[in-house]
């Protein structure tokens, strides 16, 4: 399939991020990059210094809304991808109505009960839909950790124990891999749908 097929089936697909941090950030560049037609973006913060040791902003973007800044991002990127924002804090009771329409979901959070809220409402509420998590992406090396794993309709990302802390903190390089390591099983997950069709 040539890269033009490729961005072709993609333009037709639709993926939800939940969380614009490092994960979120750089998978949703990634899947705009290769041409995801609508992107549905969820998060509160807003950017700060801090962030930009790994997450997809810039320095004229301190204080935003992490939202709006990726949306301006990537329509730089590909003014033609569908960027829909939610300023708010995703709940259990707001996420259906959110990500309903999306082919795909990730999960880009950095806190653990967060992505456990999400996966929980996600088996519940759309038990069918893929949900692709990042889950262990602290630190730096050991990049042979890095792997894959799916069970049913969940696929994870990342080493799976690696958690944050002031002596483990997220790190470009390491958050980065598994973004884009996320970003690669949505679109392996969409083109495996339109082959069946």
């Amino acid at each position: 399939m040539t890269f033009q097929e490729i961005k072709q089936r993609l333009r037709r697909k639709s993926v939800g991020i939940a969380g614009c941090g490092g994960l979120g950030s750089n998978c949703a560049v990634a899947l705009a990059r290769v041409g995801v037609g609508r992107l549905v973006i969820v998060d509160f913060d807003a950017v700060t210094v801090s962030n930009l040791n790994r997450q997809y902003f810039f320095l004229d973007q301190i204080g935003m809304k992490k939202v709006e800044a990726l949306r301006e991002n990537i329509r730089r990127i590909d003014p033609a991808i569908g960027v829909e924002v939610a300023d708010v804090k995703l709940t259990p009771d707001l996420l259906p109505g959110l990500f309903a329409s999306c082919d795909v979901v990730v999960e880009a959070f950095d806190r653990a009960d967060q992505k456990e809220m999400l996966i929980e409402t996600m088996l519940k509420d759309f038990p069918e839909k893929p949900l692709v998590v990042g889950l262990g992406v602290a630190g730096w090396g050991r990049t042979d950790l890095v792997h894959f794993r799916k069970s049913g309709n969940l696929y994870i990302c990342g080493d799976e124990v690696s958690e944050i802390s002031v002596e483990l903190p997220p790190l470009a390089p390491r958050v980065g891999m598994v973004a884009n390591m996320q970003a690669n099983v949505v679109v392996e997950i969409l083109l495996s749908s339109e082959v069946a069709r």
